[in-house]
């Protein structure tokens, strides 16, 4: 039996847009948060995923691989913004 708690969708869903500096340019982001997914969307054409750990820290498990910064820029991003 699946616990209902686990396939509820997470407070803190939702969608986020800022700019990403990638490669030495300004691009546009686009992050869908579904409970500990984080789906990303760089510039049209660089698709990652993203999974939030259990102790807080995020890892890439799919996609375009990203640089660290990246993924950490990415991270306080959304889960800042999340907490408010």
């Amino acid at each position: 039996m699946i616990d209902p708690k686990d396939t509820s969708p997470a407070a803190k869903d939702g969608k986020y847009e800022f700019h990403i500096s990638y490669s030495g340019r300004e691009l546009a982001c686009r992050v869908e948060k579904e409970q500990n997914k984080l789906h990303v969307f760089i510039d049209n054409n660089i698709n990652s995923e993203l999974e939030i750990q259990p102790d807080g820290s995020v890892i890439q498990t799919g996609g375009t691989d990203l640089p660290d910064s990246s993924i950490e820029f990415i991270k306080k991003h959304v889960l800042e913004h999340s907490d408010q």
